[in-house]
């Protein structure tokens, strides 16, 4: 039994119930649902709208479209492509021209960037000078305009196709581009390269095996040397295998133009020029500003140990500075693949330009912009998850 209440003590007060709009979480939960039917009703309104237009002026929406025949021709094509073909291909052509310019360019930004960045920190007066000029330089020039000067330097000064420049043979240069021959098409070329996967996949397996060896013995295999080996021995005795064939496809001039071969055209050229060129010098003040990032006494404990200062930059500096590194180069590999949309301005075809030329034809300007809209935002996201997990892998553990 509860004890008696004293006499002349106040009644307990029961708790009185308080208005929504003095209750923060039901006033915040009131103001989310207007904003959402707000928003509702504007999408609603605007997509009414659009409706409305397009059955006003006859134009169907949906991706039927992407069936029927493009009657268009592209200039460069990485699979087998003609304006017979569906615009369903034709954007897939785009799309691979696409990320065949961002790939080459991530790579070469990367290595272009981390030299530039490390000779930014050297001791020698003029390598630092002329890496900080081309930093200031490339930042400061809009990557369009850049794209725009490569252009015009390979249309302007190499000669056409029957004046072409001829440094080796089977290579030549003109303003159609840099022609070169490769190999002709065999059966025992998709074994070199299956053999050449094989080897990296086995490189990887030794470097992780070398790694515990070392951790066991403290002693350190030649790791490069021996995967390097394995990815050119591999393939080279699958080509011997297969019956070393030698025949080449040669650029060969005919008419106006060169049949044969393989081309690099200045539209490509100016293209992955200007990007490599505008996106490494913001990646060279990022490694520039990770080197800095690390404490003076790890750079003095490792040439204390007898470290070359070769080594102490790839084993003792370049690692750490990683964390550091990663996240915002991470941004400008993604700003270099969104960029690339400009090509569409000096006439290379990446999905950008073709999409315009099928809008332009088919007249779904909307279901067009979407497609834009989802490609890249499908390769940002990837780019992101897949330096996010390297990060993470990079990332120090604490114990």
């Amino acid at each position: 039994m509860s004890a008696p209440t004293p006499q002349g003590s106040p009644a307990e007060e029961l708790p009185q119930a308080v208005p929504f709009w003095r209750d923060p979480a039901k006033r915040a939960l009131a103001f989310q649902l207007v904003v959402l039917i707000i928003v509702g009703a504007v999408g609603y309104v605007l997509f009414s709208n659009t409706q409305a237009n397009l059955e006003r002026q006859n134009i169907a929406s949906g991706f039927e479209f992407l069936e029927k025949e493009a009657s268009f021709e592209i200039g460069e094509s990485l699979i087998d492509y003609s304006a017979a073909d569906r615009y369903s291909r034709a954007l897939l052509v785009g799309l691979l021209n696409t990320l065949k310019v961002s790939l080459i360019g991530i790579v070469l930004t990367l290595a272009l960037g981390t030299i530039v960045g490390i000779a930014r920190l050297s001791h020698n007066w003029l390598v630092s000078k002329f890496s900080a000029w081309f930093i200031e330089v490339m930042q400061n020039i809009p990557v369009l305009l850049q794209l725009f000067f490569w252009y015009a330097i390979f249309y302007e000064t190499f000669p056409a196709p029957r004046q072409a420049l001829n440094p080796m043979p089977g290579v030549y240069l003109c303003n159609r581009g840099l022609l070169f021959g490769v190999p002709e098409s065999h059966p025992i070329h998709t074994w070199m390269l299956l053999a050449f996967i094989v080897a990296c996949f086995s490189w990887w397996g030794f470097n992780r095996w070398a790694h515990g060896f070392q951790d066991r013995t403290g002693k350190a295999l030649p790791v490069i040397r021996m995967g390097l080996t394995l990815c050119i021995l591999l393939p080279a005795v699958t080509w011997l295998i297969g019956g070393a064939p030698t025949a080449m496809d040669l650029p060969v001039l005919k008419g106006f133009n060169f049949k044969g071969g393989q081309a690099l055209t200045p539209e490509f050229c100016a293209l992955l020029f200007g990007l490599v060129l505008y996106t490494s010098a913001f990646v060279a003040e990022i490694v520039r500003a990770g080197i800095q990032a690390i404490n003076r006494g790890q750079v003095e404990a490792a040439m204390s140990i007898g470290l070359k200062p070769g080594q102490v930059l790839r084993l003792v500096i370049l690692p750490q500075a990683l964390r550091v590194i990663i996240p915002p180069v991470t941004s400008q590999m993604m700003n270099l693949t969104k960029n690339s949309s400009l090509a569409v301005a000096i006439g290379y075809p990446d999905f950008v330009a073709v999409t315009n030329t099928t809008i332009n034809q088919t007249g779904q300007a909307i279901e067009g912009v979407a497609l834009i809209m989802v490609v890249y935002l499908f390769l940002s996201l990837s780019t992101s998850a897949f330096m996010n997990w390297y990060n993470k892998r990079m990332a120090l553990v604490e114990r």
